[in-house]
């Protein structure tokens, strides 16, 4: 077998590794951050098309991982994924919007709650992520992958395939200053009895998100451009809990969990493709900005196509 490594144990680098592995290869993953660790164990984890580019491909693999989801839903549920409806409302008149083709149905709010004029309904995956990254990593031991604790200070070269997932960090692995943070901080509080999923903005930069999951509700959030801090601020976390409650009174009074910050690796294009370097196949897959687990499944499928096409194993 053909061993290819990966760098990087986020969602998007254990997604590929599976794909890869499902299709024969020898996969080993390494990353400094084991994956309850990474931005990706931070994230809402609801399926939104978000600050990912270009749109026409981000479609495509957002229909793909859509598929994959609620097969998941249905036939793994010990994989923490549920299909749950939800609404978007905007607090002015909004075009379709440009992901609306990898949803099997969407349809326009009759009348939205007062402070909204327009919103839409639809049925996305949650993806609950202290269960599914866990069990995507049992998954890929399944297969015959291992995941290991390693920290690189350049991409290794002792391996013939090397796939680059390392996110944000691949601004020093990759010398790309093209990609770059957008801080989200986000609240997870006790459930308290909510089944469907929120979006709301006032304006173009204010979201607030209100994701269930089986045990917790996670809320958000922010988009702040450049920013590094890694730790939660007070003042955000009180902005935050605001205005969840007035979209859902009941979580003012809900237990506070945790307070978490993922720094977002937001690129003017997400970076799926392959060079040789020396005697290496590399491939790079990073910059996916908040559409981490939503465009998973379906860069994962490219990245398999692309190694197999410059490949024999």
């Amino acid at each position: 077998m053909t061993r290819v490594l990966v760098v990087g144990a986020g969602v998007v680098g254990l997604t590929c590794a599976i794909r890869l592995a499902e299709a024969g290869y020898e996969v080993d993953v390494f990353a400094r951050d084991l994956p309850l660790e990474t931005t990706s164990a931070v994230a809402p984890a609801l399926w939104y098309p978000y600050r990912a580019f270009p749109h026409v491909q981000v479609t495509a693999w957002s229909a793909r991982s859509m598929k994959v989801y609620a097969g998941l839903a249905d036939e793994a549920p010990g994989s923490g994924v549920r299909m749950r409806w939800g609404t978007e409302l905007f607090g002015q008149a909004a075009p379709d919007p440009w992901w609306i083709e990898a949803v099997p149905k969407l349809s326009r709010v009759a009348s939205p709650r007062e402070g909204y004029v327009d919103g839409w309904r639809f049925e996305s995956p949650v993806i609950d992520t202290p269960t599914y990254l866990p069990w995507l990593v049992e998954r890929l031991e399944s297969l015959g992958g291992t995941v290991t604790r390693m920290a690189f200070s350049q991409l290794p070269d002792r391996a013939p395939i090397l796939l680059n997932c390392t996110g944000l960090a691949s601004r020093h692995f990759a010398n790309d200053r093209t990609v770059t943070p957008v801080r989200g901080q986000v609240v997870v509080v006790e459930q308290v009895g909510l089944t469907e999923w929120m979006l709301a903005h006032k304006d173009r930069n204010e979201l607030t998100m209100i994701v269930p999951r089986e045990n917790d509700i996670v809320l958000g959030g922010t988009a702040d451009e450049g920013d590094w801090e890694p730790d939660p601020r007070p003042e955000t976390t009180a902005a935050i809990r605001e205005r969840a409650a007035a979209l859902v009174p009941q979580l003012a009074s809900a237990r506070v969990i945790t307070e978490n910050v993922g720094l977002r690796p937001t690129r003017p294009s997400v970076r799926l493709e392959a060079e040789r370097v020396g005697a290496q196949l590399r491939v790079h897959c990073y910059g996916t900005g908040g559409s981490g687990y939503t465009i998973a499944w379906g860069c994962a499928d490219e990245v398999l196509a692309l190694v197999q096409d410059r490949t024999t194993r």
